[in-house]
């Protein structure tokens, strides 16, 4: 009898993320089938009449927004700044990290509270006073402006789980590789990365995901020439009637690719947050 209610409870609980998954992959669906429709099918009803009438579905938005150069620069321009921000903010990260959790030197612990204090900051607070910066300096409205954006304001966070992630490795551990001669790079290269990859792994997702849908700070600091897609097709709702058959399939491409990299990486996901949020 036990075994039969708990067969039942775990069907229910199955049934019921099955119900969840489908409610919010419904969004999705509708977005990837109105992107192949036309301007004049999506005018006429909503995109669940496709189900009744699939020969209005084709790729020629797709193929018409491949041919569009102000999306296809906007998309490059999304790469080249969620790319190289990604890398570095892990990149930087890391050695912070590992500095804070196992190298002792002066102000560690000031400067670490330093760290945590800047993560209540918020983005808007800087914007002014680096948009002057970067005038002065000659980076304003340029994608290494961007970057270097969000680098700086990524850092805290990243530092902050990364630095609690390490600093759980076991002590032992550590000593032992020391005691066989190993440096501290040799030690944070071959030893720390690959044990710290699935927190590694989790910050790569967020910082991605924050980057490549940030809006805010691309149209402030980027100008036409470096505009990412979130801003282009920002741009492009302006003439919401007219551009349905733009803005669907950039709206779609947008939206795939940081899901492509979720499920890319998902496996680390869950366990790098765990290990790194709480200590």
């Amino acid at each position: 009898m036990n075994a039969v209610r708990r067969g039942l409870g775990n069907a229910v609980v199955q049934a019921f993320l099955v119900v969840i998954g489908l409610v919010w992959m419904t969004p999705l669906a509708g977005l990837f089938l109105s992107s192949l429709r036309s301007s004049e099918d999506t005018a006429k009803g909503g995109w669940w009449t496709a189900f009744a009438a699939p020969g209005q579905l084709s790729f020629d938005n797709y193929s018409a927004l491949l041919q569009n150069a102000g999306i296809t620069r906007a998309f490059w321009n999304t790469v080249l700044i969620s790319v190289p921000t990604t890398l570095l903010v892990v990149a930087v990260a890391a050695l912070a990290g590992y500095a804070f959790a196992w190298l002792d030197f002066p102000g560690r612990d000031t400067v670490f509270l330093v760290v945590v204090a800047l993560l209540v900051v918020p983005v808007q607070i800087g914007l002014l006073p680096v948009a002057k910066l970067f005038g002065q300096l000659g980076l304003f409205g340029t994608i290494p402006g961007v970057v270097l954006f969000h680098v700086a304001y990524g850092l805290p966070f990243a530092v902050f789980l990364l630095r609690n992630y390490f600093a759980e490795m076991p002590k032992e551990m550590l000593e032992a590789a020391r005691m066989d001669g190993g440096s501290e790079w040799r030690i944070f290269t071959r030893l720390v990365l690959p044990v710290g990859r699935p927190a590694l792994a989790s910050l790569a997702i967020f910082q991605f995901l924050w980057v490549w849908n940030d809006m805010l700070v691309a149209l402030l600091f980027a100008d036409s020439s470096s505009q990412p897609l979130t801003v282009e097709l920002q741009s492009q709702i302006r003439q919401f009637g007219s551009n349905i058959d733009v803005l669907a399939p950039g709206a779609f491409l947008s939206l795939i690719v940081p899901v492509a990299v979720f499920f890319a990486f998902q496996r680390h996901f869950v366990q790098g947050v765990m290990a790194g949020s709480v200590k």
